[in-house]
């Protein structure tokens, strides 16, 4: 037997299928050109809420980045000197002579709430102008939840939405793996002419 959509079941449905768009794909299958889909304008600003208490949404809302301007950042790798980044800061931040402003330890947290409290930590890291935090994974022992937040942590950093927040990143210590220290970006407010 098959139930009917109430008209808020519609409602929802219609509301969801706005903010959806067609993957771009170029290329051919199966000998046939395939179409290339518009680019995606985004779901309408007033669908999106934005609690104003939240330091990401604060901080994703104070600077919308127009999507021709968008440029990709080449991904950071834990331990690489980052293209950019002059050879002598990049030794005081490696070597740990650029003291660590915050800490923040996700030992006992699952994937998922680690991801969340690593998210408002570097939010807010950001949003109070630090320069230097550390994240503590753990070193992921038996029975440990730290091995697979210290797996997840090099993929959260190369999110699109938290990547440009971000310029290096390195352990603390070669035999410390259980940690990572991040060197955040400034912001673009307080940067002189180039």
């Amino acid at each position: 037997m098959k139930q009917r959509l109430t008209p808020q079941d519609l409602e929802d449905w219609d509301r969801m299928a706005r903010t959806v768009s067609r993957r771009r794909s170029r290329g051919r299958v199966f000998g046939r050109d395939l179409p290339v889909a518009a680019p995606f304008a985004g779901p309408p600003a007033a669908n999106i809420p934005v609690e104003r208490t939240d330091p990401v949404a604060q901080l994703l809302a104070a600077a919308p980045v127009r999507r021709a301007a968008v440029v990709r950042l080449a991904p950071v790798l834990v331990g690489v000197q980052p293209h950019g980044l002059d050879t002598a800061t990049w030794e005081r931040f490696r070597s740990g002579k650029l003291k660590v402003d915050r800490t923040l330890d996700l030992h006992g947290r699952t994937v998922q709430a680690a991801f969340h409290a690593f998210e408002r930590f570097l939010a807010r890291a950001r949003f109070d102008g630090l320069r230097v935090i550390e994240v503590v994974t753990g070193g992921g022992g038996p029975g440990s939840r730290g091995g697979a937040i210290r797996h997840e942590l090099p993929a959260w950093l190369n999110l699109s939405e938290l990547r440009p927040l971000l310029l290096a990143a390195a352990h603390p210590h070669a035999a410390n793996s259980g940690s990572v220290r991040l060197l955040l970006r400034k912001p673009r407010d307080d940067r002189g002419p180039r």
